[in-house]
């Protein structure tokens, strides 16, 4: 490995090895690490601090930190640090097991709030200081900038408030990547904001690289791994339909004149069903459309390459190997066409609300009303995170929420009576779908949208059972706006936990 993308003459003095970088972090303190739905995190770093924390456990020295990062990353982060019981707490969003089994064991605290509000928080003082920041980039510049890798998230953050600064210099990363991103260094503290002049998905309104006082970085290390790629699985038949149902939907509302011809900037979960739905686009007819959104998967690469989507704004990747690799041998093509921003921009209510974006996200259950659960099983188990779900579906010009109608092999109805945990309310659902159909829930007051959710996205096998608790519901409620048997809300739920199904 060479030094080559270390262009910068005195930074050049700071390589040194992980363990060496590691040992720079000390127990307790609050450190801020790269990544963004497996893209983007530091590779080696985190692997030697978690070997270090093993190693104070073992002498009987309390060792953990708390951890903030863009979104997930990938086991060679979250993982290994979880494993060491390196993690007092976390922010802002998780999927890798080890540390969703603490975290769901009571051993691990962890604060879930939208990716929207990360940057600002920190900003404001919520979470006190950050000790160290842990940042993967792709280059370092002569002049010090770096040049980010396949993600931002909130890096521009990290890197402006943190103490002491940790680089990794990943040449694994497309060196042509250099120009592809968007960094903003316009927003304010409160009372001094000022509008954020985006008005187009493609406008650039910010810089190619991040900005670092050359004082505070402690370290630079040289790493060559990849990004975490987990491939996607072929869609099933329910997602088809699922995607299916959606498209139709999109061209009624061309048809009616509520959407444009080109719909309107598309931001997409990350799944096998948005993956359907973006694999659905490109076969529908639909030209000309937009992306603005947080994460670019294998589908929205394939719409671009077809010249069915225009452009794509995003703050990080989550590819299939596959993908990776038609990533890195057409960067060129790619690099006109796709825009890394930070992730206090790709999810900012203002812009989301002023673009008018089509937000569509994957659910975990939603209720008679609209009430949408897409964080927790059975109530109290945590998944992943709610992730920037809200921040789309309270701002955009749609609300979207996909899932199967059923769960556990047909065990679990995705439609229930009362959600067992609220992330998103009724006030912010616009459209549920399931493979059974599409329920446009706007303009409904709530006994109508429960019609519309029963007549159009429960299975079968609970459509009885769920009518019958709504028409009792109707009769014997204390209110009539929102009929609800308390009690048999929460036996329904219950009677999953007792038996393993939910069916009578």
């Amino acid at each position: 490995m060479t030094l080559d993308r270390i262009l910068d003459a005195r930074l050049r003095q700071r390589v040194v090895s992980a363990d060496t970088a590691a040992a720079f972090i000390q127990p307790g303190e609050t450190v801020a690490m790269s990544g963004f739905t497996g893209s983007g995190y530091p590779k080696a770093v985190p692997m030697a601090l978690a070997q270090r924390i093993e190693q104070a456990h073992l002498l009987g020295q309390p060792f953990q930190i708390s951890l903030m990062t863009g979104a997930s990353t990938a086991p060679e982060l979250d993982g290994a640090l979880a494993k060491a019981d390196g993690i007092a707490l976390r922010m802002p969003f998780q999927s890798d097991p080890d540390a969703r089994n603490r975290i769901n064991e009571g051993k691990l605290d962890y604060i879930d709030i939208h990716l929207s509000h990360v940057a600002q928080h920190v900003w404001f003082g919520f979470y006190g200081q950050i000790d160290t920041a842990v940042v993967e980039v792709s280059a370092i510049r002569e002049d010090g900038a770096l040049v980010p890798s396949t993600s931002i998230g909130n890096n521009k953050t990290w890197l402006d408030l943190a103490r002491k600064v940790i680089v990794e210099v990943n040449e694994w990363q497309p060196e042509h990547m250099a120009g592809m991103h968007d960094i903003y260094y316009g927003t304010a503290l409160p009372p001094h904001r000022r509008p954020i002049p985006l008005v187009n998905v493609d406008d650039r309104i910010g810089e190619t690289a991040l900005r670092c006082d050359p004082d505070k970085i402690v370290a630079i290390v040289r790493t060559n791994g990849p990004d975490r790629n987990s491939p996607f699985t072929p869609a099933d038949q329910a997602s088809r339909d699922i995607a299916d149902h959606l498209i139709e939907f999109l061209k009624h509302e061309v048809a009616k004149g509520r959407l444009p011809p080109n719909l309107l900037p598309l931001q997409s979960g990350v799944g096998n069903i948005p993956n359907a739905v973006l694999a659905g686009l490109a076969r529908s007819g639909f030209r000309d459309l937009e992306a603005f959104t947080e994460v670019i998967q294998d589908g929205m690469l394939d719409l671009l390459r077809a010249g069915v989507l225009r452009v794509a704004s995003c703050t990080g990747f989550a590819l299939s190997p596959e993908a990776n690799e038609e990533f890195k041998r057409n960067i060129d093509f790619y690099r006109e066409r796709i825009i890394l921003r930070t992730q206090e921009i790709s999810n900012h209510p203002e812009l989301v609300r002023r673009l008018g974006c089509i937000g569509m996200n994957g659910m975990v259950e939603a209720d008679l009303y609209g009430n949408v659960n897409s964080t927790h099983i059975m109530g109290t188990r945590i998944q992943n995170g709610i992730g920037g779900s809200g921040d789309f579906a309270r701002n955009g010009f749609l609300s979207v929420f996909l899932s199967p109608s059923t769960a556990k092999n047909g065990s679990i109805s995705s439609i229930v009576p009362m959600v067992s945990h609220v992330d998103h309310t009724e006030h912010d659902v616009s459209i549920v779908v399931t493979e059974r159909g599409l329920a446009d829930l706007r303009g409904l007051p709530p006994r109508r949208r429960a019609r519309v959710l029963i007549d159009n996205c429960v299975h079968p096998d609970y459509r009885d059972q769920i009518e019958d608790y709504f028409d009792r519901a109707c009769r014997d409620s204390y209110g009539k706006h929102t009929p609800h048997l308390l009690p048999e809300t929460l036996s329904w739920h219950q009677r999953w936990l007792d038996t393993g199904s939910m069916k009578p």
